[in-house]
């Protein structure tokens, strides 16, 4: 099945335009894409997940905790409930999300050109990971990583971790105003 995006312009705004994922990763449409943490009430661990080894990006590296696409006719705080439990079986409402900023990014590695204005959230809530139920062609592991552990990966040229740039200085930065 092949979702569609609403296509943006070169500063985030619709075009009015919709196409599908195939397309706009051939043409290298701008589109809209979101990322939640899930970090726990004491602010001490994050809970990442390890993409499946089947995934054309960053396959087995251990990524954000959850998020996607955002589909056409959805804002980023719908796409991130919808992929939170798509992704890791944990449901979440709008009322959980913390909004803490925004991001483009360029990614293109073979045929796929990845252009998103991106959005950023963090969710407080201490989960069970024995309880989680992954997608598991998406998601190969969940795993909570103590904040510690996450900077010195990032500092050693995001070892293990997926080069989403955008996505970790957000963290940091969070984390920097939330010690």
């Amino acid at each position: 099945m092949n979702e569609f995006f609403d296509v943006l312009n070169e500063k985030g705004e619709f075009t009015g335009k919709i196409e599908s994922r195939d397309e706009c990763h051939k043409q290298g449409l701008w589109h809209k894409a979101v990322v939640v943490f899930i970090i726990s009430t004491d602010n001490k661990r994050v809970l990442l997940q390890q993409r499946s080894a089947n995934k054309k990006l960053w396959p087995n590296l251990w990524d954000i905790t959850a998020g996607g696409h955002v589909l056409t006719g959805e804002f980023g705080y719908q796409t991130v409930i919808r992929e939170t439990k798509e992704e890791i079986g944990i449901d979440i409402n709008k009322n959980d999300l913390e909004f803490i900023g925004g991001t483009i990014s360029e990614n293109i590695s073979g045929d796929i050109i990845n252009r998103h204005f991106n959005e950023f959230y963090v969710v407080h809530k201490d989960v069970d990971i024995k309880n989680i139920i992954l997608q598991e062609d998406e998601v190969q592991d969940i795993k909570w990583f103590d904040k510690e552990d996450i900077v010195k990966k990032i500092d050693n040229n995001y070892e293990t971790l997926t080069d989403k740039v955008g996505c970790w200085n957000y963290l940091l930065k969070y984390f920097e105003i939330n010690n």
